[in-house]
């Protein structure tokens, strides 16, 4: 018995199957690498529908998860530099802060005699308010400028805010005769709506409750304006109150021209005036710039002509033309009282006439010449 031996003619040139028909193929490292199949274990394969072969995480996966990581990376650059940024900011974080309850003096001023009447445009000409400005118009604004933590339009913004609420408490029909309130509770602070509204509501004269501290207001039922134009003069100055908070002081004198409330025409001459200084000091932090609002923090108010005995906590009570001021003083004080302190203050009206103007006609030119 023989072997499988060589066939008679020899052996083949080229075999099938010798290393000539696989010269083509290189399976070097880079090829090895690359192969993204797996074949499944006897275990795999025994499944249902199981696939011969699986593929192996490539490079798409491996591109993938660096992608995932330099995101995070980034991510974190970010949040690190924000933080960084917010640590060197210029402006520093806001501070909470809680409005303090406004401290109000409203002081009467009561005449020498009788209440002078005539027509709006006569008792203006001898009065120093005819120079003033009418209305929104006399309350200017300062030379604004930067301060160490505030920018120029920030304090043009508290200003701003300031003198809107002088307008509303101050120059508004509606709040002056028509007992509204809401011009002005509406640029308050939240902290203090609640003394607010109380002030109006139950008003007492107590250095804190006096409706008169937040607005200018009259009866409705005795009083009117003969003249809606108001005059106004005054001035407005601001400073930081520390590196969150600016402070802006009002110093303004108001003048109304005013009759008795009656039905029916009026005289053309019964009209009186009456004159309301106001002095308050504001505080603005930059919430309340952002939100047009303000923290009133004081209000130092002297008014006239009225009698010294007129509660004012309420309403002001003007003597109208031809009234004069009762002879009671304002009620007095009891240090020994327990309970609220109450304000028994009263002034004397002492106007001073409004300087003379320069001469007119041929006196004219000796007074240019005789100025220095």
């Amino acid at each position: 018995m023989t072997g499988h031996g060589e066939p008679p003619e020899g052996p083949p040139d080229d075999p099938p199957g010798g290393e000539d028909e696989y010269r083509s193929l290189v399976f070097d490292e880079s090829f090895v690498r690359a192969a993204q199949l797996q074949e499944f274990s006897a275990q795999e394969r025994m499944g249902e529908h199981a696939r011969a072969v699986r593929s192996l995480p490539g490079r798409g996966r491996r591109r993938r998860s660096r992608a995932a990581i330099a995101l995070v990376v980034l991510i974190a650059l970010a949040f690190a530099t924000a933080v960084y940024m917010g640590f060197r900011s210029p402006y520093p974080t806001p501070v909470g802060r809680h409005a303090e309850p406004l401290r109000t003096t409203v002081v009467p001023l009561a005449p020498r005699g009788p209440v002078h009447g005539d027509t709006p445009d006569a008792l203006l000409a001898g009065d120093p308010a005819a120079s003033f400005r009418t209305g929104a118009s006399g309350i200017t604004m300062p030379p604004v400028r930067r301060t160490e933590n505030f920018s120029d339009s920030q304090v043009t913004i508290a200003l701003s805010t300031v003198k809107d609420y002088l307008v509303a408490s101050s120059l508004d029909p509606d709040v002056l005769t028509g007992g509204v309130v809401r011009p002005v509770g509406r640029l308050l602070d939240p902290d203090q709506t609640s003394q607010f509204e109380a002030s109006v509501s139950s008003p007492a004269d107590d250095g804190a409750h006096s409706a008169t501290g937040w607005l200018v207001r009259f009866d409705p039922a005795t009083v009117e304006l003969a003249d809606p134009d108001i005059r106004v003069q005054g001035t407005l100055s601001y400073a930081e109150a520390g590196s969150d908070t600016i402070e802006v002081v009002s110093d303004h004198t108001f003048t109304y021209a005013l009759r008795h409330a009656l039905p029916g025409s009026h005289r053309p001459d019964d009209a009186s005036l009456f004159t309301v200084r106001r002095v308050l000091r504001f505080l603005l932090d930059r919430e309340d710039l952002r939100l047009h609002r303000l923290e009133v923090r004081s209000a130092y108010v002297q008014a006239g002509p009225q009698s010294c005995s007129a509660g004012t906590a309420g309403a002001l009570r003007p003597l109208l033309a031809g009234e004069r001021p009762d002879d009671r003083g304002p009620d007095g004080t009891d240090p020994y009282a327990t309970g609220p302190p109450t304000a028994a203050l009263c002034g004397t009206l002492a106007v001073r006439p409004p300087p003379p103007g320069p001469p007119q006609g041929p006196e004219a030119a000796g007074y240019l010449r005789s100025r220095p």
